[in-house]
Parts: structure tokens; sequence; C-alpha cells
């Protein structure tokens, strides 16, 4: 089995990279697009079309995935995002960000739901998923520091002009981890009887489940308020130009990089609900010392700009290490709709977050950010207590 891990990682994490990528090019997208006089309200809803078809296309994906398979349907969503992000330095109306974003949001859910059924079908014990889904989205972080300073490069040269052409580099990836995968053979999960998907979404209508993926919906609610909004507070707020704005926020994928390749090595030597707990807490410690800068020094003070991205150390690990005491506990048969339950959380969770944040900009209360980012670690923190009462096992 050993084997057999160490030859689905590579593809596993190249897929993550490139989602995160194409994902989380949002904030360089929005950076850009308001200097071209789009207004935030437009741009926080372009996020919706990203999504919003995450959250629609899930249960369908299952479907498709079960009758095609998870290797042939990653495939597939691997090459429509490598066409798209073609075609995207040719287009320049801002419809087509619309539609560019709605086939990636639709892509992520089916690449996402096969690459947890992948893990799960090769891994049972908890804490070795909890490092297998820490070790493997921590690749995630990583494509959030390339796609932030790769662009932060450009856009800072004299080819900024030409930024849009970055997206090339994604489909040559693409093409890299199609041929991985090709040659490469997955084991299936063996097919359930025919049941109704109402029938099959009522097993898992339990309270433990229900509270887990409300947690679901507020960690996602968090980190986006970070991933696609902080290089516009850095720029707007704290007047740094756009490359400093974009790598300051490569540092805060740096940051969660590091803390998921941490907890991915350590994660079995302490209990998981503990260490969620810890992670948390400290969340709430840097925002509060962040607050009290803004009040007992300067709203725009420099130090903000470094400690924002330390955030990310206790944030990024909180995502892969609740999932994976959940999917632990899901029969291999299910574990793809149980998987397009937590994308669709997921997904509601950027958007609802991002709408937030539009409005918070477009109404240029930008001196609220740490606070209102302080308000949303606390629910989350009161959410994930309920949750872990209800789940009543340790974890």
């Amino acid at each position: 089995m050993t084997s057999k891990l160490s030859q689905i990682s590579l593809p596993l994490k190249l897929t993550f990279l490139i989602f995160s990528m194409v994902l989380n090019c949002m904030g360089i997208v929005i950076l850009q697009l308001s200097e071209a006089k789009i207004t935030y309200e437009k741009l926080g809803f372009l996020e919706s079309f990203k999504d919003l078809p995450i959250a629609f296309i899930s249960l369908f994906a299952v479907n498709f995935i079960s009758k095609t398979g998870t290797k042939k349907a990653l495939i597939s969503a691997l090459v429509i995002v490598g066409i798209c992000s073609c075609l995207l330095p040719f287009v320049e109306d801002f419809w087509f960000y619309k539609v560019w974003f709605a086939i990636i949001g639709t892509c992520f859910a089916v690449g996402k739901i096969c690459v947890f059924g992948i893990i799960r079908n090769n891994v049972s014990d908890e804490k070795s998923l909890a490092r297998m889904m820490n070790s493997v989205e921590a690749t995630f972080m990583v494509g959030i520091f390339v796609v932030n300073t790769g662009f932060g490069w450009l856009i800072s040269s004299r080819y900024s002009e030409f930024w849009k052409f970055g997206f090339l580099s994604i489909s040559i990836l693409c093409a890299i981890t199609i041929f991985l995968f090709s040659k490469l053979n997955i084991s299936e999960a063996k097919k359930n009887k025919s049941e109704s998907l109402i029938s099959e979404l009522s097993a898992f209508a339990k309270p433990a489940t229900i509270v887990f993926l409300a947690v679901v919906f507020f960690i996602v609610f968090v980190e986006q308020g970070f991933n696609s909004w902080l290089p516009s507070f850095y720029k707007n707020h704290l007047n740094v130009n756009s490359f400093f704005a974009l790598q300051a926020t490569s540092f805060l994928a740096l940051f969660s990089y590091a803390g998921r390749t941490v907890t991915a090595n350590i994660i079995q030597r302490f209990s998981l609900s503990r260490y969620y707990i810890v992670c948390i807490s400290l969340i709430m410690a840097v925002l509060l010392i962040i607050l009290g800068i803004q009040y007992f020094d300067s709203v725009s003070s420099g130090v903000i700009l470094f400690l924002f991205p330390v955030i990310g150390l206790f944030l990024s690990p909180l995502y892969p290490v609740l999932n994976s005491k959940m999917i632990a506990k899901v029969d291999k048969e299910k574990i793809n709709l149980f998987t397009s339950l937590i994308v669709i959380f997921s997904s509601l969770g950027s958007s609802v977050s991002s709408i937030i944040m539009s409005i918070l900009f477009g109404k240029q209360l930008l001196n609220y950010y740490p606070l209102y980012i302080l308000l949303a670690v606390s629910v989350l923190f009161t959410v994930s207590l309920i949750y872990f009462r209800l789940a009543g096992k340790k974890l």
C-alpha cells in the first residue's frame, strides 16, 4: 500500500496545485479588474459564479463519477481546465470571466470528489487519513503562493499588460498531470445497489453530520476572507503597491503550507480535537494583537502587514483535520456522495464570505476588516465546540 500511495501522491498533489491556482487567482482578478473601474460589488458576485456551480453540480457529479470512474472523471476535469486556461488570455469581456469561473468551479467539484475518493479508498486509519489529507492539501497552499508570486512579478514588470498569459503555464501543468494519471491503475470503489438520491442523503441526516457541515462552511468562510480579499486590503488600506500586496499574500500561503506540512508530520502524536482547538485559539490571539495595534498604534500600521500571514500557520490545518475525522467513518461506497456535501458547503461558505467582503470594501469599511475576521472565527470556534460535543467520541 505504501508504494501505491507514493505513486498516486504526485498526481494528486499536482491536481490540487492546479485547482488552487485557478481558484485562487480570484484575488489577482479582483485586483486587476478593480483598476479597470469594475466595482467591488460586481467583483464580489464574480466569486459566486465560481462557487455556486460547485454547489449545484456536486450532487450530479457523483453520478457522473460513478459511471465513468474516478480516474476518467478527474482526467476529463483537468482537460477542460487546461483548455479554459488557454482561452482566457485572448478574451477581454467581463462576461467571459463569469463563464470561465463557472466552468472552473464545476471542474473543481468533480476533481475534489475524485481526489477525496481516491484517498479514502487507499487509507482507512483516521490519523493516517489526516496525515495524507494534510500532505495533499498542503499543495493547495503552494498553488496560492505560486499564483501570487508569478502573477505579481508579471504585473509589476514591463509586460504587465500580458498578465493573463500566465494562465498558459496552468495548461502545461494540466497536460503533465493528465499524463501521470494515464499511467496509473487506480482502484475504484464498489458500486452500491441503486438507491434514490434522497434515501442516500437521508443516511447523513444526523445532528453531528449537520453541525460538521456547518463547521466546514465557516472554515471556508474565514479562509475566503483572506485568500481573495487580502491583496485588496493591503493595497487600499495599507497603501502598498500591487506587487507587494500579492507577495505579502504569498507569505500567507507559505505559512499555510508550513501549517499543513507540520500537521501531516506530527498529527499522529496528538488528539485531533485538542490540536484543532489550539489552532483556533491561536488564530484569535493573533487577530486580537492586530486589533490592539490598530487601536493603540495606527489603523494602517505596517506591522499588520506581517502579522496577517502568520494566521495561515494555524488556519490551514483546520479543514483537512476536520474532514479526515468524518471521512474515516464514511463507507467507501458512500464517500463520493459525502464529499459532494463537503464541496457544496465549502462553496457556499466561500460565496457568502466574498459577497459580504465586497460590501465591506464597497462601503469603505476597511478599518473593520480584522474585527470582521475575528467575529467569523469566534462563530467558527463556537460551532466547532458544538460539533465535538455531538460527535461524542474523542477524536
